[in-house]
Formats: C-alpha cells, sequence, structure tokens
C-alpha cells in the first residue's frame, strides 16, 4: 500500500490512485471517470521562476500599455485594461467592473506574486515562509485569473471595429496574449507538482 504522499484523488468523481511517474507528453487519467490526474511537467524549479519573472514583465506592459488604438477622421483615441475597467465602472453595472478588475489585474498579479515568493524559496530546496497559505492562495486564485477570456474580447472587439474603424493592436494587446500563455504553463494544474518538490 502506498503511502499517503504517493496517492492522488480525482478531483471529479473522488476515486483515489496511486501516483506513477510519467514520460514526456503523458498525462494519468481518471478510469471512472475519465479526468485528468496528473500531466508531464518538464519544467524545472528555475525555469518556471524565469517564466514567472518574464510572466510578470508582461503583466506590466499588458496594464499599462494601450491594448489597442482606433482612429477615425484624424481623431485617435488608445486604451489600456486600466481604462476598460474604469469604463465600466461609470455606467449601470458597476459590479462588473470590480469583477473585470479582479480577473483580468489583481488575480493574475497575485499569482505571480505568490509564485515567485515560493519558487525563489524553492530555488535553495527550502519551504517558503506560509507555503501552505500561498499553495491554497493560488489554487483558489486560478479560476478567477481569467486573461483568455479578456485576450477574447479584445479580438472579437479588433475584429468587429476593423471594418467601421482604423483600429491597430497594440503593445498591451500582444503581452496579454503571450502572458495568458505564460500563466496557463506556469501557474496551472501543474503547480501542485512544488507539494511533492518541497
Amino acid at each position: 500500500m502506498a503511502t499517503t504522499d504517493q496517492l492522488i484523488i480525482c478531483e471529479h468523481c473522488d476515486c483515489v490512485y496511486e501516483k506513477v511517474t510519467l514520460a514526456k507528453h503523458q498525462k494519468a487519467l481518471c478510469t471512472c471517470c475519465g479526468g485528468v490526474l496528473q500531466r508531464y511537467n518538464g519544467l524545472s524549479v528555475e525555469q518556471r521562476l524565469a517564466l514567472a519573472f518574464t510572466a510578470t514583465v508582461l503583466w506590466i506592459f499588458a496594464n499599462f500599455y494601450p491594448v489597442m488604438s482606433i482612429s477615425l477622421k484624424g481623431l485617435k483615441n488608445s486604451a489600456t485594461l486600466w481604462d476598460s475597467v474604469l469604463a465600466l465602472s461609470q455606467g449601470p453595472i458597476t459590479f462588473i467592473a470590480l469583477v473585470a478588475a479582479i480577473s483580468i489585474i489583481i488575480a493574475p498579479f497575485f499569482q505571480l506574486v505568490l509564485l515567485i515568493w515560493v519558487l525563489s524559496f524553492a530555488l535553495v530546496h527550502r519551504r517558503s515562509p506560509g507555503f501552505k497559505v500561498c499553495m491554497r492562495w493560488l489554487e483558489t486564485l486560478r479560476p478567477w485569473s481569467m486573461l483568455e477570456v479578456c485576450l477574447l474580447g479584445a479580438m472579437v472587439a479588433v475584429f468587429k471595429l476593423a471594418g467601421l474603424l482604423d483600429v491597430i493592436p497594440g503593445i498591451g494587446l500582444f503581452a496579454l496574449a503571450v502572458l495568458s500563455l505564460l500563466l496557463i504553463r506556469i501557474a496551472g494544474r501543474d503547480v501542485r507538482d512544488l507539494w511533492d518538490i518541497l
């Protein structure tokens, strides 16, 4: 019988399995419901930390540079993610502005801060102070971080407005696209591997 640290529980149906060592591109599936139990993650702690710092720089670009610029008959206007949240807050749907701010600005920021904190200590093979709390918050923030939804909305807006106005995607949009991919890679479900590493 395996010890409890060698067991894994399916999130969907609560079946219990022994952890297995996976090769590149492999994943372990639940035999009862087909849910993904484990995925191979080929990133070392150093690589994760480097990607976390890269994602932080991209977060800065995505939040402080224009996502898109529009122009019509010589008039130009550009908007950042903060501008979109402020625009939502001035209408009748102020609550949506709060949700948007949390999901596209605040949650990704805290994910990156927590990742850098945990990985900085993991680099020297130590658990960070408050490791358990940090890991729980990383799990809690994961569903709230919806950069890919924001990216999809921005892309739809670019294509819809392109027929009516001159639309130029900004640095912020490209940074947002790369940041979305990086966060999925370093702050997704594979972050649970840190429990085993440390």
